[in-house]
């Protein structure tokens, strides 16, 4: 489906930014939107059932969400002043951040985790230019590591939204569990079944299916989906103003030098692909600051981090269109659905063990792109094999022993109690224990720049 690219009409003009015709740029951008919709969705159901949000507020950040993914996309894409790539780039609230959004709101509130991603923006203005010395301490053990966490916390955050809280009534109901599973199996049989771009959105028509079964068997209503304003702009601060604590922050100010490495990985992967000219190293400058920006602008309705999201690499090669006018149509479409309230409306009327269990297989597939770096890194070596282990260790006990910090002062909690932030943190520190500090340590093993597709890019 759809595997060709028109012909540019002069031959001088580069295939990222051909004009296609309006409703071929429309199809096109369509697909995109098909590509990571369930993002921004599973996202807003996250956020809110995790902190018990009321259904109001809810979808209003699904509408806040969708809205700041369109403009960074745009901005991305179009290019202006020094931010955006000029790339046909879409973005996406990740997974990482949103886990440790999420940590920094239970350990203190709503004001400080959006004080949090605020400051983060900013972070990354500041640290853009020292950003290529720091990045040898971020080699594929500690993204693979990363993304291996991310995976196990959101799989296990996820799952209890399936089952409901313990000692309720409704605790692993049955019907709950039957429709996580549905959608878990309709998604694995479409991306067996099809190929080319039907294949790249069997996660969202996994969630569609999912949805199907649970309208036919009456655990979906479309009741209340058209009450209410056609039109609503999200809400700026929904939570109250923003609470700006540094410590606080520090576990999502850390992640976003991996976010800037992953940034680079995939802005000189892109560009390769789509025959970009020019030297790709000054694009990622401009890569990085519109991604600041996003997440500047979703900070203030009151969203994690906005990023370019993994899906790009995989879109552009499995469609071949390379332009960066059908990213601009992706965009205009996600500002477009952010602004109809009904459609809001009608994604929180899915059911949580629908969107759940989409979430369960999208952030198991993390967790493999994790171990697809990992298996690329040669743990005969004493300093991977200890860097993976203690990661683990100080990544994996606070999820799976929730409490294990609970001793201790709230704002070590912070850090300690967050198991992305400590297994990332633990990684770096041993990895420079090993291979950067001491005259007689051991040489560094060559690193790679890798994407979110788990792909070596560059050789460093």
């Amino acid at each position: 489906m759809m595997n060709t690219t028109p012909n540019p009409p002069d031959a001088t003009v580069e295939p990222v930014d051909e004009r296609l015709p309006l409703g071929t740029m429309l199809l096109y951008g369509l697909q995109h939107v098909l590509v990571m919709a369930a993002a921004p969705i599973t996202a807003a159901f996250l956020i809110g059932h995790t902190l018990e949000l009321p259904d109001n507020v809810t979808v209003g950040l699904m509408s806040a969400i969708f809205l700041a993914c369109g403009l960074a996309g745009i901005l991305q894409s179009v290019g202006v002043s020094g931010f955006g790539a000029r790339l046909p780039f879409v973005q996406v609230p990740g997974g990482a951040p949103l886990v440790i959004f999420l940590a920094i709101a239970q350990a203190t509130d709503l004001q400080t985790a959006t004080g949090a991603v605020i400051l983060t923006g900013l972070f990354y203005f500041l640290a853009l230019p020292f950003f290529t010395r720091v990045l040898r301490f971020f080699p594929p053990i500690v993204i693979g590591t990363m993304l291996l966490l991310v995976a196990v916390n959101l799989i296990r955050i996820f799952g209890g939204l399936i089952t409901g809280r313990p000692g309720s009534p409704e605790f692993a109901a049955m019907g709950n569990i039957g429709l996580a599973l549905v959608t878990i199996a309709c998604t694995v049989i479409f991306a067996r079944c099809f190929t080319g771009m039907w294949q790249r959105i069997a996660v969202m028509l996994g969630l569609l299916a999912g949805a199907a079964v649970a309208v036919a068997s009456g655990a979906m209503s479309f009741s209340g989906v058209l009450e209410g304003p056609i039109v609503a702009f999200p809400q700026p601060f929904p939570f109250g103003m923003p609470k700006f604590d540094l410590f606080a922050s520090l576990p999502l100010i850390i992640f976003s030098v991996v976010s800037m490495t992953e940034a680079t990985g995939q802005t000189l992967a892109t560009a390769e692909i789509v025959e970009r000219k020019g030297d790709h190293k000054a694009i990622v400058p401009r890569n990085i600051r519109a991604d600041a920006l996003g997440s500047l602008f979703g900070g203030c309705f009151g969203t994690s981090l906005i990023i370019t999201s993994g899906e790009n690499i995989g879109i552009i090669r499995a469609t071949g269109v390379r332009s960066r006018y059908v990213t601009i149509a992706a965009g205009a479409m996600l500002v477009l659905l952010a602004l109809c309230a009904p459609l809001g409306r009608l994604a929180y009327a899915i059911p949580t063990a629908v969107v759940a269990g989409t979430a369960v297989i999208v952030f198991a597939i993390i967790g493999v792109m994790g171990i697809n770096i990992l298996r690329r890194v040669d743990f005969n070596q004493n300093g991977n094999m200890f860097t993976l282990a203690a990661a683990l260790a100080m990544g994996l006990i606070p999820i799976v022993v929730p409490g294990f910090y609970s001793a201790f002062p709230q704002h070590l909690q912070i850090v300690l109690g967050n198991g992305l932030a400590m297994g990332t943190l633990t990684a770096v520190l041993v990895n420079i224990l090993f291979y950067h500090l001491g005259h007689s340590r051991t040489p560094a093993p060559a690193t790679k720049q890798v994407d979110l597709a788990g792909e070596h890019i560059k050789s460093k």
